[in-house]
């Protein structure tokens, strides 16, 4: 019957199974790259979000609306690369119009701009996207594609998925709390009002010192009496620490009000340790009188205490409250003594590990306090192989040292990881640019200076160039902490001439970020940069796991063969020919063992007369009849530089107005070594 049929379907339905070679957990900014990426090679993906859009995180939190990711607009620049090294919330695609300035140029935007940015990008893009699919268990599955096991995730209404490969983009939205007698009186950044009125004269602790805790705070520090700030860390202030998850500037008025005695402040001591206890309201009203116990005032104006656990009855703390529970009463210069009228917790959020189950469980990283899960190198879950995690909860690999917990940094170690499942599963090695090892010095020069990936992911990932004598392959933002791997990961070898490494990184030298003498000017002293510039490290073989483990505290890498740091550069343009160009020109020289500068055709022909073995740039370019025609003032530069012979005036050719351009820019780069030898 009809009615039969109908029962059939709804049981098919509700039994039966999605495959694909790869699920990706979530549709946040992670998500999305993933999907982008995938959807390029033309794999076999889906897309699961629980919520009817992407990037629902952003339709709660940051709770006061306003995200403090830099989207710098106006660059002076037209290079799309190099901008993005100043725009924080776009995602990386061929579409150099599908840029988050479409929605916001705010340098600051507000957070509703985020989830408009991308839906853009997942309908522009037609990513594969499956909404309302609250996934609750993931267990490990039958063999994959692959060879190895799959996994399979089972949604809220019984529905499952297989996929040879598993991509977790869930991020962190789980509120991190912490236990203690009394917390439930304690309300949480996810729920708090938001309406500035609501505080109006109130007295407000608040447990934590991040972004969050500081955005709370200064929300409401034209209406609060007074703002405490609490927890076992003294605030971290970004501008110190170079790390972007550290407090911001846009939100530290509060440290303002507090060193300049304006009633706020902030106190350190352990989450475990405290209690919250509340004046018994019923006493309260007995009198209204000012009652004094001991040193304690009970005044009557705030209704929460902070204590000490030790403190307490622990035979009966339902009735802890009395003067001798405060720790007022044995110190009455405590700093905390005084009541408050709320406590809210600002402790940020953790992975939600409650889903995976069985031989899928993920483990849990010793950074962050456990809140995140552990990854190799290669973002991959210790213990659960074809399972990725990806975005903010990878953020272990580069806890507090690099950008890898927010889209600017996550965007790139995304695209790291497809290009390593494109090697594993299908075969496709990482791609590469092949070029003359004459073209080394400018390929390098113009990396510094552009590319975003080093520079927002900063001694985490780094560009390797294979040198292969006359030539060199070029390879892109490969992740630094699985460089012993690099052969199995890249699909790439490494010869007998060895390999560099092109890492961004901060100096080592602890210094007052704004006090004279932060930065070093002279190019003898580039070791000593503090803020952020180029390093390149030369090795004959690869490092091994060994070496990796045992690389000297604060450094990206094992000590190499040779090592080079370009000066520090106030305008982070790494072009000057004396401080930049020529000491880089010598180290390649150094580790290639030949000369790179360049010639003109007339000394490449005295060279060939003179010498055995021109110089590289002569036999690749004059001997192949691929030498440059100079035009009348670089020969004019080349006389005065006893190049060429000051006689040498009846053959000067006309001005070849068609390299006029090319000539002029690189100029400055070709005259830096002319006056120094090997």
């Amino acid at each position: 019957s009809p009615r039969i049929q109908t029962d059939f379907g709804l049981v098919s339905l509700l039994f039966c199974t999605h495959r694909h070679d790869y699920c990706v957990l979530g549709a946040g900014p992670a998500g999305l790259q993933m999907g982008y990426f995938l959807s390029q090679t033309q794999r076999d993906y889906i897309i699961l979000e629980r919520n009817s859009g992407p990037g629902s995180f952003f339709n709660v939190y940051p709770r006061h609306r306003k995200l403090i990711s830099i989207n710098k607009v106006y660059t002076g620049r037209r290079n799309p690369e190099f901008n993005l090294r100043h725009d924080w919330n776009s995602l990386l695609s061929d579409r150099p119009d599908l840029l988050f300035k479409r929605v916001s140029t705010q340098l600051y935007p507000r957070a509703d701009a985020l989830p408009r940015y991308l839906s853009l990008f997942a309908e522009e893009l037609g990513l594969r996207i499956k909404y309302g699919v609250d996934i609750g268990k993931i267990h490990v599955s039958e063999p994959a594609f692959h060879g190895g096991h799959g996994y399979r995730l089972t949604d809220q209404n019984g529905l499952e998925y297989t996929c040879g490969i598993l991509l977790v983009c869930t991020g962190l939205w789980v509120p991190q709390e912490v236990n203690f007698f009394g917390s439930e009186l304690v309300e949480g950044y996810e729920s708090i009002p938001v309406d500035p009125e609501e505080y109006r004269g109130q007295a407000v602790l608040i447990l934590g010192k991040g972004n969050s805790a500081f955005e709370t705070a200064q929300s409401i520090l034209g209406r609060a009496s007074r703002i405490h700030l609490y927890s076992p860390s003294p605030v971290r202030l970004a501008w110190q620490t170079h790390y972007v998850g550290d407090l911001r500037a846009v939100n530290n008025e509060l440290l303002d009000t507090y060193q300049l005695k304006s009633l706020d402040g902030l106190v350190e001591g352990g989450l475990e340790e405290i209690a919250i206890v509340r004046y018994d309201s019923e006493e309260r009203n007995k009198s209204s009188r000012r009652k004094k116990h001991g040193s304690v005032e009970m005044k009557g104006r705030g209704q929460l205490y902070l204590t000490l656990d030790e403190l307490l009855d622990n035979q009966n703390k339902t009735l802890a409250f009395s003067p001798m529970t405060l720790p007022g009463y044995h110190n009455d210069n405590f700093s905390l003594r005084q009541p408050y009228d709320r406590v809210i917790r600002c402790l940020g959020f953790r992975f939600n590990f409650s889903i995976f189950e069985g031989a899928a469980s993920l483990l849990h990283s010793g950074m962050a306090r456990g809140r995140l899960p552990a990854v190799t190198a290669w973002y991959e879950g210790k213990g659960t192989p074809g399972l990725f995690v990806l975005g903010t909860a990878s953020h272990s690999r580069d806890y507090r040292s690099s950008a890898g917990g927010f889209i600017h940094g996550f965007r790139y170690t995304i695209r790291a990881v497809h290009w390593i499942l494109e090697q594993r599963y299908h075969n496709r090695a990482w791609p590469t640019t092949k070029l003359q090892t004459t073209q080394l010095l400018s390929w390098l020069l113009r990396r510094v200076n552009e590319a975003s990936g080093p520079y927002q992911m900063f001694g985490v990932l780094g560009d390797i160039v294979l040198l292969r004598g006359s030539h060199f392959e070029y390879l892109e933002e490969f992740p630094l902490q699985a460089l012993a791997q690099f052969s199995t990961l890249s699909g790439h070898r490494v010869t007998k001439s060895g390999m560099l490494v092109l890492v961004m990184q901060y100096g080592l030298n602890r210094t007052d970020t704004l006090g004279s003498g932060r930065a070093e000017s002279e190019w003898t002293w580039a070791w000593r940069s503090n803020f952020l510039h180029p390093v390149l490290y030369y090795y004959s073989t690869i490092p091994t796991e060994q070496e990796m483990k045992h690389r000297p505290a604060g450094w990206p890498l094992p000590r190499p063969k040779a090592i080079h740091h370009m000066i520090e550069d106030f305008l982070t343009e790494w072009d000057g020919p004396m401080s930049h160009i020529q000491p880089l020109r010598r180290f390649l020289e150094h580790c290639l063992q030949t000369d790179l500068r360049a010639f003109y055709a007339e000394s490449c022909f005295r060279f060939s007369l003179t010498y055995r073995e021109p110089p590289i740039f002569c036999r690749l370019g004059y001997l192949k009849k691929q030498g440059v025609i100079g035009n009348r003032k670089l020969w004019q530069h080349a006389r005065e530089a006893g190049l060429m012979p000051t006689h040498h005036d009846s053959g000067t050719p006309k001005e070849d107005m068609s390299f006029q351009n090319y000539i002029t820019k690189a100029a400055a780069s070709v005259a830096s070594g002319m006056n120094f030898h090997l």
